[in-house]
């Protein structure tokens, strides 16, 4: 069986979930050449008390946003879920515990992501949460748990912003503020020299930290991409834009061309 590749996606806008940009035609072509047994999805918009994963066999789509058109609280992504995977992440993590949850579902940082990656809705989806008592240095070490998936047919996705401030949003913006940039520069910098540590120590990089990661669920979700890599992996980077003046689309693929 292939290795399948583990990807962190800059998913900015729930928009990009009806739009046919560079950024989300970039995420179909990515998986192109993929055929994965199932997804695990780790999403900036399940953030917990403690770690759950869903396990049910079907999974709802949430609709979990307000102020967009009705168009987009229509979409459907009616993938199925995988109970038995959900119970394999379970043990991959002990002693960490992690809860089996039946009323989750796909959240929109899942399937506005996934429905250009895969839009038949034909591969299972199991989506992990974000425990928010961790730091992000214990959820890297919690995510090298999880590398071992990506040797049994499962894809690893990761969804959130690198730069996510939703407060300094800018709608007409056309050239984002020094503080973005530099940030999404030094980060990017860390990804192609695989300092994965100074990554989980994000607050540390710089006081641009504060303005370009305010709460740490949109960041976490690269942290469970970068865990997942294996000493065989490249790491190449897409989508490299950040949007609105706040939102870096900035995108992480690892992949490797070793068999098992």
């Amino acid at each position: 069986m292939s290795i399948e590749p583990a990807f962190f996606i800059g998913h900015g806008s729930p928009m990009n979930a009806l739009e046919q940009n560079t950024a989300v035609q970039q995420w179909h072509s990515v998986v192109q050449s993929y055929t994965p047994k199932a997804i695990l999805m780790i999403s900036a918009h399940w953030y917990t008390q403690g770690t759950a994963v869903t396990a049910m066999a079907s999974p709802r789509t949430i609709h979990d946003f307000y102020g967009f058109p009705e168009k987009l609280q229509q979409v459907q992504y009616p993938a199925p879920g995988s109970p038995e995977l959900a119970t394999e992440i379970q043990k991959l993590l002990a002693p960490h515990p992690v809860q089996l949850d039946l009323n989750w579902g796909l959240d929109h940082g899942a399937w506005s992501v996934l429905m250009h990656m895969f839009p038949q809705a034909e591969v299972p989806v199991v989506q992990l949460s974000l425990d928010q008592n961790l730091s992000p240095a214990e959820h890297l070490e919690l995510a090298k748990k999880l590398a071992p998936l990506r040797k049994q047919g499962v894809m690893i996705v990761g969804s959130g912003n690198v730069v996510h401030n939703l407060r300094l949003l800018d709608w007409q913006s056309t050239e984002p503020p020094l503080w973005a940039k530099q940030f999404n520069a030094r980060i990017k910098e860390l990804l192609l020299t695989k300092n994965f540590s100074a990554i989980a120590q994000y607050q540390d990089i710089a006081e641009h930290a504060r303005l370009a990661v305010p709460h740490p669920d949109h960041f976490l979700p690269l942290l469970y991409v970068l865990g997942s890599m294996l000493d065989s992996d490249d790491l190449s980077l897409f989508n490299d834009e950040i949007v609105y003046g706040a939102l870096s689309m900035l995108s992480v693929q690892l992949n490797t061309s070793k068999r098992d």
